[in-house]
């Protein structure tokens, strides 16, 4: 019998999305199934999936809270803006040490004169702290104060004019529109609701079965889709009908549903995380640490091998825990409570119809991409980005490929968010100032050279995952603390990528709550379960991340000659 949860003032955001439907018993579910054909075309359908696509579920409502933060961003971005530009005296930039400086900031302030290259540094600053401010209390959208950041990063001549816009036209940015490009197929193909509905039809008849194979279904599809968004769309009508079908719909939650939604909130980010074109924060990532080292050939297959496993593994923990610890299913939970309802999936299957040729292509392509990526090193050197170009030319190449290109769904404006992101991070790498930031931190804290290394990567790694409950975007986390990361690798000469790559591996842990990522808020909407269950498992999850990233910072990543180790290691 599925639970039942009346309305309650004190969970209402819980309740208020979602239209209240008298609860009844799974009989009368039954009997409801059975005579499906006489019933008025206006009778909510729990098993039709075009009930569940994304634009017929309820917005998400801001709280009181998020409204006074968004009215209340504005005039705070404009206020630390002006008071750290035009107010403050910091010592640290004040008392700018050259000598600390990299090779591209040192060419900066030799070009434009070091009391100009003072005044970048404050203007950075302060453009920083105004940008997070915005996009933390989305006073404006992301993509308009993505575009204020490279106005004022010009305007304060932090960088050139040529190099801010030329973020645009960045490797990474063509590489996430590329991504979108190839994505595109298996969404006008079908071919990822195809493979879905196989999965879940195949071992959907149980209850664990059906939980282990949504597992299987998003880490393949992680593979092929770089946006945890356009997955967890795909997705939804696919996993909200099986919810119907085990008696949790219309308001009725169970653990069966709640289970098999925060799973696949829970599975759409670690699956992305074990590929490095898993998402475009991974990219930028890497090309931060590229940026900062002048060179990186770390790709696609390195990635694999030193993130795969560990991403692996987590996702299997974290599907035990739900099943046994925090959601633990009652029996009748555990078996199908509408009959028919596995052969309506079936039904759906079957209209597909045989594959079809554009299927073919499409998997085919996508074939070849991977095995380009997963290969680049041993059978080739050909970039991940070009790659990614000749998939998307036979993707849209007359003849040969399955989609036009009105068929592919760019969303622009995360583009300009991220290029804004990015612009962000040439500023940083223009002035220095993470580096700057990190010198006067460390000597005020008392660290130094003789402080062991594991101590950082204990500390970095720690703030890089906690971080996921306070901030909405996955750019800006590594905007942040990837280059802090190299900063501390250069002041006290550790291995490149010690410390960064173990915080770039920790990206994706952004589930907790509903505004920590897009498809968080997404799947928060399906009234499936309550913030009170999303945070137990999460930070749960969160932690258990945190102490096996430590432990594979002393074994994997150590015998990858990434790390020089932790604990056992001095």
């Amino acid at each position: 019998m599925a639970e039942t949860h009346p309305p309650s003032p004190k969970h209402e955001d819980d309740t208020f999305r979602f239209r209240r439907l008298r609860v009844k018993p799974a009989m009368t579910v039954k009997a409801q199934s059975r005579s499906q054909k006489n019933t008025p075309m206006s009778t909510f359908d729990p098993l039709d999936m075009n009930n569940y696509k994304v634009e017929k579920l309820p917005k998400m409502q801001k709280s009181n809270f998020e409204i006074w933060m968004a009215r209340l961003g504005g005039p705070l971005a404009i206020i630390a803006f002006v008071v750290i530009y035009w107010c403050c005296h910091i010592g640290f930039i004040d008392n700018l040490n050259t000598e600390m400086l990299t090779e591209k900031a040192l060419k900066r302030c030799n070009d434009i004169g070091f009391d100009e290259f003072i005044r970048t540094n404050y203007a950075m600053l302060a453009i920083f702290v105004a940008g997070l401010i915005l996009w933390m209390t989305e006073a404006i959208p992301n993509y308009l104060t993505s575009l204020f950041i490279i106005l004022g990063i010009v305007l304060c001549n932090v960088t050139t004019q040529k190099e801010a816009l030329a973020q645009l036209g960045h490797p990474v940015m063509w590489l996430n529109i590329l991504s979108f490009v190839l994505a595109s197929m298996l969404v006008k193909t079908q071919f990822a609701k195809r493979l879905a509905l196989a999965f879940v039809i195949k071992f959907g008849k149980s209850a664990k079965g059906v939980l282990w194979s949504f597992l299987v279904i998003n880490l393949v599809l992680s593979a092929f889709i770089s946006a945890t968004t356009v997955k967890a769309t795909i997705m939804l009508p696919i996993f909200m009908t099986v919810c119907a079908i085990y008696g949790a719909s219309n308001g009725n939650r169970n653990n069966f549903g709640r289970n098999l939604v925060i799973q696949n909130l829970f599975q759409v980010n670690i699956g992305a995380n074990a590929f490095y074109t898993g998402s475009g924060a991974h990219l930028l990532a890497i090309s931060l640490i590229a940026g900062f080292v002048g060179s990186c050939d770390f790709g696609y297959a390195d990635w694999l091998i030193s993130c795969g496993p560990m991403s692996l593994l987590i996702l299997v923990i974290g599907l035990l825990l739900g099943i046994y610890v925090f959601f633990p299913m009652k029996k009748e939970e555990q078996v199908p409570q509408i009959e028919g309802g596995l052969e309506r999936l079936k039904e759906e299957l079957k209209a597909m119809g045989k594959m079809k040729a554009e299927e073919y292509k499409a998997v085919g392509i996508f074939v070849l991409v991977l095995f380009l990526w997963v290969t680049k090193g041993t059978f080739h050197d050909i970039d991940e980005t070009i790659v990614a170009l000749l998939g998307a030319i036979l993707a849209l190449l007359p003849g040969i490929g399955v989609v036009k290109w009105n068929d592919v769904d760019i969303p622009w404006h995360l583009m300009l968010f991220s290029a804004g992101a990015y612009t962000l991070g040439s500023g940083l790498n223009a002035t220095d100032l993470p580096n700057t930031m990190v010198n006067a931190a460390f000597d005020s804290l008392g660290i130094t050279a003789n402080t062991p290394f594991w101590v950082l990567y204990v500390i970095l790694t720690f703030l890089m995952m906690y971080s996921g409950l306070v901030f909405q975007s996955k750019t800006i986390r590594t905007m942040v603390f990837v280059p802090i990361a190299l900063g501390v690798e250069a002041r006290f000469g550790f291995p490149v990528m010690s410390l960064s790559l173990p915080v770039a591996m920790l990206i994706e842990h952004c589930y907790v709550l509903p505004f920590n990522s897009k498809p968080a808020a997404l799947l928060y909407n399906t009234n499936q379960y309550s913030q009170t269950d999303a945070f137990k498992f999460g930070i749960t999850m969160m932690t258990i991340s945190w102490v096996l990233i430590l432990v594979w910072g002393e074994t994997v990543l150590h015998w990858l000659d990434i790390t020089p180790g932790l604990f056992l290691v001095k």
